[in-house]
């Protein structure tokens, strides 16, 4: 038998990650910007918490209120210093958004392996790995009541505060982008920066805002990877493709924080369901088990475009340099 007990909130934990890195990047992309580092900023803001907690856990006064602020803390720092890059290169020098993106996470990468090796000799490990069991359980810790309430306590209750944050967030990114002036405007420059400038919007702004607020959200996928779902195990090059799965979310979700809190636990569970469907020895199938996500992606984009709704389409100017002169 399927056992749903332990799926669900497997899949769950698994989703949480892309659920803030693809909140972070449509946040991005309603401004216009189509930010490709968001692997390398989800591994700068992982590698960012876990130098914070390290040094903490080192100084042997460990509490857990700090534990948590200190690690949180250091990732917002390290993700909103490559949003700042990000926007510094694509919109006041008006650099290729493409390249721009992947070579932020070709650095990300390459910043997070070298300061996580370096954290491992000073820690005199053995292994290849640093753990930093203190922290995790200050971020793992779930809710009193989730024992006592059975099944729907696992399912509901049993997660750390991180979980319920992203939750929050994609909700309220959803809220501010269709139910606010902020959010009107931020689309507006997404859509048509020419004509949100000639009525008086900062389109520069708004960029740097969305940009880097985005960034600082899909930091925070990477702590939660490392902390929580990792159980506080930093190992170099353990992310996987997670990153490139949160981009490939927000196109599955059409762009909507609100369809994406569904959608992230959708793809958590089918990233890891080859793990669940008996395939003996053989590889290949569990290989196949392990492309749905993608597949599930290209799917949607097809029916999206043959659909050709409007609402259904990324902002008009995702990807494009604006230079006010050709206004």
């Amino acid at each position: 038998m399927f056992d749903f007990i332990s799926f669900i909130p497997r899949a769950v934990v698994q989703g949480i990650p892309l659920l803030l890195g693809s909140t972070g990047e449509t946040l991005t992309e309603k401004s216009g910007n189509l930010n490709l580092g968001i692997p390398g900023i989800m591994y700068v803001g992982a590698i960012s918490g876990v130098i914070g907690s390290f040094f903490y856990e080192q100084s042997g006064n460990f509490r857990p209120l700090p534990g948590i602020l200190i690690p949180l803390g250091c990732c917002l720092l390290g993700s909103l210093l490559m949003g700042l890059l990000y926007c510094f290169l694509t919109v006041t020098l008006r650099a290729n958004q493409n390249v721009t993106g992947l070579a932020l996470t070709t650095f990300g990468v390459g910043f997070g392996n070298f300061f996580g090796g370096s954290l491992i000799k000073l820690s005199g490990s053995s292994l290849p790995s640093i753990i930093l069991s203190a922290t995790s359980n200050a971020f793992r810790t779930s809710l009193p009541a989730a024992e006592k309430a059975g099944v729907f306590g696992r399912l509901v209750l049993s997660y750390g505060f991180l979980a319920y944050v992203a939750v929050i967030i994609a909700l309220t990114v959803a809220w501010v982008l269709n139910r606010t002036r902020v959010g009107l405007h931020l689309r507006a420059v997404g859509e048509n920066p020419n004509t949100a400038d000639a009525a008086g919007i900062n389109v520069s702004k708004y960029k740097y805002i969305a940009t880097c607020t985005g960034s600082m959200i899909a930091g925070l996928g990477g702590l939660y990877y490392v902390m929580d779902y990792a159980s506080g195990v930093w190992a170099n090059d353990a992310f996987g493709d997670r990153g490139w799965l949160a981009i490939a979310l927000v196109i599955f979700t059409v762009w909507r924080p609100n369809v994406g809190v569904l959608a992230s636990f959708l793809f958590g569970g089918l990233y890891i369901l080859h793990m669940y469907i008996p395939s003996g020895m053989n590889l290949a199938v569990k290989e196949l088990y392990k492309m749905l996500p993608y597949v599930v992606t290209i799917i949607v984009l097809v029916l999206s475009s043959l659909r050709n709704k409007r609402e259904n389409q990324p902002p008009a100017s995702l990807g494009l340099a604006y230079f006010r002169e050709e206004r």
